[in-house]
């Protein structure tokens, strides 16, 4: 499958935007999806996954209660709605998947997922 991520952009501290992550040759639906983000300097770092459509949901503490995953089945695609953005959240944003079975605590872990887009920049300005 190969992933396409979009969505990023400048933004001031408080306000939204919404990643995408569309999935070309194969369906989405089956597998599980997660976005990670790495800032400049730093490794990358889980933000929230998503086990199949309509699965449990995980969120890294700094971004609960801000940002939500989803999945919308006939596009195929894989959003984050970030809110409440703060100038900590500059970051590049990645999308992946696996068509894997893995364990709730495998699926915060970069090496769980085999399939990466090609990430998308978020600026957020204070």
């Amino acid at each position: 499958v190969q992933l396409q991520a979009s969505g990023g952009g400048l933004v001031q501290a408080g306000g939204s935007l919404r990643l995408s992550c569309a999935a070309s040759g194969r369906t989405f639906s089956s597998y599980t999806v997660a976005w990670f983000r790495q800032a400049p300097e730093k490794e990358r770092e889980f933000v929230a996954r998503m086990r199949r459509s309509g699965g449990s949901t995980g969120y890294a503490d700094s971004v609960k209660g801000r940002f939500t995953i989803s999945m919308d089945n006939a596009k195929n695609t894989v959003y984050l709605q970030m809110n409440s953005l703060k100038p900590e959240d500059t970051a590049v944003y990645y999308c992946a998947a696996t068509k894997n079975p893995i364990i709730t605590g495998l699926m915060q872990s970069a090496r769980s997922y085999e399939y990466w887009g090609q990430g998308t920049q978020v600026t957020v300005s204070s």
